[in-house]
């Protein structure tokens, strides 16, 4: 699995990690034999947040990774509800007692809410200076909470925006990638295949573009739409996979090659649209 620096941070980190929304829903012994089969695929990124399953999310983490922590970018995120000074902190060590670990390697607020961003930077800081998390960064956020949050931090500087983005809703190309890019700030794509549209359909105009270019390479529509994403090196993706055959379909995008004329055929099936009023979020 290729890696890239992640953010600000000194880490290469695995361009293409493991999303665990709704993963709770999922048996425990297939969600932890997928988390496996990706991190054996080198996959080693894992995403989660407290507010997946209320908890049950990082718990199911919490056995996938038993042994294996030395070799995970674990990722978890707070609520706003919870994201004033004390709050942060509170949630962190609930996070980690889930988790079973000593520490988080970023922590992310979630997206924006009442508290001051001012309070969650300094509850962010306090938890780097107890080494309870190693870095932090922010979700959901478009280029003016970017600026406002960046201003706030001294010597720990945001890693990343975990934002929206697939082929379908490419907002963020806009201003959010070229900010993060020029200030050294990581962005990772959620929902990479689509969120309630879903995935673009094999008879439409873009699915039969996607599944001629993955014709020509062996490969899958998924792993075609995973790789276009990826070609701005400032991205990481996190599909989430329930089962090892979908890790292993993801895991193979970071194999794949594609050619600026494909890249542009994509980029005629699934045109951006204008920049909207405010960031697109679920």
């Amino acid at each position: 699995m290729k890696c890239r620096q992640f953010g600000s941070t000194s880490r290469p980190i695995s361009e293409i990690g493991q999303g665990t929304w709704n993963i709770e829903h999922v048996p425990v012994d297939t969600a932890v034999a997928a988390l496996r089969s990706g991190i054996d695929l080198g996959m080693t990124h894992i995403d989660t947040a407290e507010m997946y399953g209320s908890g049950k999310a990082e718990r199911v983490i919490a056995k996938a990774i038993e042994g294996r922590r030395q070799e995970i970018f674990l990722v978890s995120k707070v609520l706003p509800s919870n994201a004033s000074r004390k709050g942060v902190v509170q949630a962190c060590e609930a996070t980690l007692a889930r988790l079973k670990t000593d520490r988080l390697d970023c922590y992310l607020l979630h997206w924006r809410g009442s508290h001051p961003l001012r309070e969650t930077v300094a509850a962010f800081d306090q938890l780097i200076r107890d080494g309870k998390i190693l870095s932090w960064g922010v979700s959901n956020f478009d280029v003016d909470d970017l600026e406002e949050v960046y201003s706030l931090s001294s010597a720990y500087p945001p890693a990343c925006n975990q934002v929206l983005y697939h082929l379908e809703e490419r907002a963020i190309e806009h201003a959010v990638i070229p900010w993060c890019a020029t200030h050294e700030i990581a962005v990772v794509a959620y929902s990479p295949f689509g969120s309630q549209s879903g995935f673009p359909a094999p008879r439409s105009t873009g699915g039969r573009v996607l599944q001629q270019i993955a014709d020509l390479h062996g490969a899958s529509p998924r792993q075609v739409a995973l790789r276009f994403l990826l070609r701005n090196p400032s991205v990481f993706t996190i599909p989430k996979a329930s089962t090892p055959g979908h890790v292993v379909d993801n895991a193979k995008a970071g194999e794949l090659e594609l050619s600026s004329a494909e890249l542009a055929r994509i980029e005629a099936a699934f045109p951006r649209r204008p920049r909207p009023r405010s960031l697109p979020m679920i």
